[in-house]
């Protein structure tokens, strides 16, 4: 049991989130207590591996310090130091829980600093190790040739969401349903969406379209025929003009057939697909609950090259339940044998909502004084596993070009893209930087909107400064299709002011 006790509450979220980071299987209660005496109290009931401890961190610490985000990075600090002394841990990206390091190393590029001016600053500032630094450099400037490309002021991307799947993975807690449950009411739900879709064409104008991707969920469960709708709709109400990519996330072999693949095909705006097997081990593959085997993997891959797809994108995970790095190494020789052109390597991430997060806190009913050191096992396999997949993309020739990070990571590890020279993500890229608005549409899809302003101030971005809009569609299929008026409606109140 973990108590936190912060005087003001915008200590909280970083608070919260670096303790779970060194305890991810801890209770923590957190509270707000104005009138307490320190800024920060800690108090962690000990295990069989420490004893009881308590930490404070008073006013006096930050009494000369002014500015607040300063403030905020001493005392993250300083926790991060305590807690690492108290375990033994020190993490690859410090005290860092923002989910996108690669924004701030893009900031810091703009401003002219040099590339060891950043691994300073990431490593004086965030504890961050120079390896991490190093990677968050490379992929930054990675990106920024990717999104020279792109017209922010006029520009735009799409992003379309089908929360259907053949089963609901054990790790996923995406918006997604089972499809037998749903079959019914598809159409239905098509149907809603081609009229959302239809608004947002409507608002777009003369903005320029510039990447589409369907994502969800595992679109390729929609039917040939459902699929045929969706892309004529698009190429009917939509200029590709400007269209620089356009993803298809076929995702999990079982939903894939060769007359689906057939009509990705005849749409050739459609330039990029994924085929993500996540683990090339039988065993994982029945144990997170997909129904497909290694070699039906083995034969979509086949099919889709021979179908002409020429930019194929593969997902893994790594520290999947009961895998190993030996595991993850024979995944990694079968998919070299594959030959993607890109290459997605997530680190297991313990999601709020799926059913192994849930399997995990049942399990935690029971109390383990061996919890902690097979966390700490489990860490650095991940980190091994890690590095094997960054040197396995290198002999493929994929280099990295896009990193994010997820909360509840063993290790706070980080998620990275790699890619053939000409076969980034673009997509992927503008999700973690932000830099141009993402219209969403589908059930529980978030639309991400940039409103920018002229201002004179520095820090500003090319002389603008950027608010973010979220503006979220219901998550509930049925909910969507009889609201989807209102979903229209709500987005259109925001949608290029």
């Amino acid at each position: 049991m973990i108590q936190i006790e912060c005087r003001n509450e915008r200590f909280t979220y970083d608070m919260y989130h670096i303790v779970k980071s060194f305890f991810p299987d801890a209770a923590i209660i957190q509270t707000v207590e104005p009138e307490q005496e320190s800024l920060i109290h800690i108090r962690i009931d000990g295990d069989s591996c420490f004893c009881s401890q308590e930490f404070q961190i008073v006013e006096e610490e930050i009494s000369e310090i002014e500015d607040k985000r300063e403030q905020k990075r001493y005392i993250n600090r300083k926790l991060y130091r305590m807690l690492s002394d108290l375990t033994g841990q020190v993490h690859a990206w410090g005290d860092m829980t923002g989910v996108r390091p690669t924004k701030m190393v893009m900031e810091k590029l703009e401003e002219g600093k040099s590339d060891q001016e950043i691994v300073d600053f990431m490593k004086d500032t965030y504890e961050v190790s120079e390896k991490k630094a190093k990677l968050g450099i490379e992929i930054a400037k990675q990106e920024k040739r990717q999104l020279e490309k792109l017209d922010y002021e006029n520009g735009y991307s799409l992003y379309i969401g089908i929360p259907f799947c053949p089963t609901t993975c054990s790790y996923c807690s995406f918006t997604s349903y089972p499809i037998v449950r749903w079959e019914s009411r598809v159409d239905a739900y098509v149907e809603a969406l081609l009229k959302e879709l239809s608004g947002i064409a409507k608002k777009a104008g003369k903005k320029k379209l510039n990447t589409i991707y369907i994502g969800g969920g595992t679109p390729t469960t929609l039917e040939a025929v459902q699929l045929e709708r969706i892309f004529s709709h698009l190429e009917k109400n939509f200029s590709f003009a400007d269209l620089k990519e356009f993803t298809v996330e076929a995702g999990r072999p079982d939903s894939i057939t060769q007359e689906k693949l057939a009509v990705i095909r005849r749409h050739p705006a459609v330039d990029r697909i994924s085929i993500n097997p996540q683990t090339m081990q039988q065993r994982t593959l029945d144990a997170v609950g997909r129904r497909h085997t290694v070699e039906d993997i083995r034969n979509v891959f086949s099919l889709a090259r021979k179908m002409g797809f020429q930019n194929i994108n593969m997902d893994l995970i790594a520290g999947l339940p009961g895998e190993h790095p030996e595991d993850m190494e024979d995944t990694l020789r079968q998919i070299e044998e594959l030959a993607p052109d890109s290459l997605t390597v997530h680190a297991l991430a313990m999601k709020h909502g799926s059913r192994l997060a849930r399997e995990k806190k049942e399990r935690q009913m029971e109390e383990n004084p061996e919890d902690r050191l097979e966390y700490t096992r489990m860490a650095r396999e991940l980190e091994e596993m890690i590095d094997m997949a960054a040197r396995y993309a290198e002999k493929m020739n994929l280099a990295p070009y896009y990193l994010y990070r997820q909360k509840n990571i063993a290790g706070n590890f980080e998620n990275v893209g790699y890619a053939k020279v000409d076969k980034a993500g673009i997509y992927n890229i503008l999700i973690m930087e932000e830099r141009q608005s993402i219209i969403a549409a589908g059930a529980g899809a978030t639309t991400k909107m940039l409103l920018s302003e002229e201002i004179d101030a520095p820090g500003s971005r090319n002389g603008r400064k950027t608010n973010l809009i979220r503006i979220e569609n219901v998550k509930d299929v049925e909910e969507y299709i009889l609201r989807i008026d209102e979903m229209i409606e709500r987005k259109g109140e925001w949608l290029w002011r």
